[in-house]
């Protein structure tokens, strides 16, 4: 099965703390990472999948945001889910978002990851392995050992068909989140209220065997400290 991907929400609210000092006036996907804001990272991606239309949700230093947003001159149209009164988190943020939204299901893009396709476009393989009949989500994972700029134990395991699990205590699993999914309106159906993680509904997922995976091929890069910008842009320029 496949899925015709009608939208996009760009995660873009957060505070920006482990980038610190540079978020200090600025929010942190207008940092610039090899020459552009990262959030620019994410959204030439979004362009090249051909999807019409992007929700981008905004918190700290919204307007400076917003500004960069409404000069952009993109094929797609971009619309905000404005959280100045309240920082929704990750969970949060998609209800506010959704009826924004179009389509079922809805690509969701972090922008503090900047990710370059392998053998296939990272989206498109996203849309061709979607399963409305089995999946309330599918994630875009890679391998730990290939996951640039990332420290930690990993986060999921992955068996042959794809299902996700978290990582068992004590282990080390090989696999960690990009922050690119699919997730179908389904998988937010009696989300909580107010702020909350989507580790709620990953987790709830993966108990009715619904949260699966896809590897990716290319390369992939947790900008998400200034540190990290460094190496990042190196290894961009070397590719």
């Amino acid at each position: 099965m496949s899925a015709k991907i009608e939208s996009a929400m760009v995660m873009a609210a957060g505070l920006g703390k482990r980038m610190r000092p540079l978020t200090a006036t600025r929010p942190k996907p207008l940092v610039r990472v090899a020459g552009k804001p990262l959030i620019d990272h994410s959204l030439d991606r979004i362009e090249a999948a051909g999807i019409g239309h992007v929700v981008v949700n905004v918190h700290y230093l919204a307007d400076a945001l917003e500004a960069h947003l409404s000069a952009q001159k993109r094929p797609f149209t971009i619309a905000i889910s404005d959280e100045r009164g309240q920082l929704l988190e990750t969970g949060g943020g998609m209800v506010k978002a959704l009826p924004l939204l179009r389509g079922d299901p809805i690509l969701i893009v972090n922008s503090d990851n900047i990710w370059t396709d392998g053998p296939q476009d990272s989206i498109a393989n996203l849309a061709r392995h979607w399963d409305a009949g089995k999946m309330d989500a599918l994630l875009l994972v890679i391998r730990q050992a290939s996951a640039t700029g990332h420290g930690g134990k990993g986060d999921f395991h992955m068996d042959a068909a794809g299902r996700l699990s978290r990582r068992r205590p004590g282990r080390i699993a090989p696999f960690v989140y990009t922050g690119v999914q699919l997730v179908s309106r389904r998988f937010l159906d009696g989300a909580p209220e107010g702020p909350f993680s989507t580790n709620i509904l990953w987790d709830r997922a993966i108990d009715a065997g619904r949260l699966y995976g896809v590897a990716h091929m290319g390369q992939w890069f947790d900008v998400g400290t200034p540190a990290s910008i460094a190496p990042t842009e190196t290894a961009l320029t070397q590719m």
